[in-house]
């Protein structure tokens, strides 16, 4: 399916102290990352994307755009989803994740921000988060375009009409006819004579039966 990166910003992690805080023993197991959208407007999120880096249990809950008269309040989207198998062992602790719209527990449109909840309960693991987020919408479908409706559906080209119904001579003919013309001239030229012809005089000499007198 197409999509397109939406530009976030993640803050920083925020650490839900585990045990008593006033000794060494305390250590934050939970961890709070929120990820605005100062440049975006409300959109319909298609796909989550991000390396894990040894959380074991991952929640997300979004904040979306309602109308005026309606609060806006978080909603949780998914719940205590399994990063780790064994939150005690490394299987899937730096594995790449995906995680699409359909796996959400709401509807996902209108999307204006998004906390991420990271859970480690393992004592084995100094530190935990999740890197390189990367989050996608659908990308914007095209407006269609009009084409006019000589473009959409063209007139099939007519046949040009026989030059004989239109009442035109057939070109071949024509030329036939033209050649011959031609080649007649020719003839006719090759055989005058550059002489001059007189009316009365043979030979150089006039016959006095030719003459007329007044």
């Amino acid at each position: 399916m197409s999509r397109v990166s939406v530009p976030c910003h993640v803050k920083g992690t925020v650490a839900l102290q585990v045990g008593d805080v006033r000794t060494s023993q305390g250590r934050p197991g939970v961890l709070v990352i929120d990820v605005t959208f100062p440049n975006a407007a409300p959109f319909e999120l298609q796909e989550i994307m991000f390396k894990n880096y040894y959380t074991a249990f991952l929640s997300i809950r979004v904040r979306q755009h309602t109308s005026i008269h309606t609060p806006v309040k978080w909603v949780t989207c998914l719940r205590n989803y399994c990063l780790m198998p064994d939150p005690h062992s490394e299987e899937g602790a730096q594995e790449y994740v995906s995680l699409f719209k359909h796996q959400m527990l709401c509807d996902m449109t209108n999307v204006l921000e998004l906390r991420l909840i990271l859970r480690q309960p393992s004592p084995l693991w100094l530190s935990f988060t999740v890197e390189e987020l990367q989050i996608y919408q659908q990308r914007p479908r095209s407006p269609s375009i009009a084409f006019p409706k000589w473009l959409s559906h063209p007139v099939p080209c007519e046949q040009p009409a026989p030059l004989l119904e239109q009442g035109l001579p057939d070109p071949g003919k024509v030329s036939s006819e033209v050649q011959q013309m031609w080649a007649l001239t020719e003839m006719i030229r090759a055989s005058h004579t550059s002489s001059r012809i007189g009316r009365f005089d043979v030979d150089g000499c006039y016959d006095l039966n030719l003459l007329s007198y007044t």
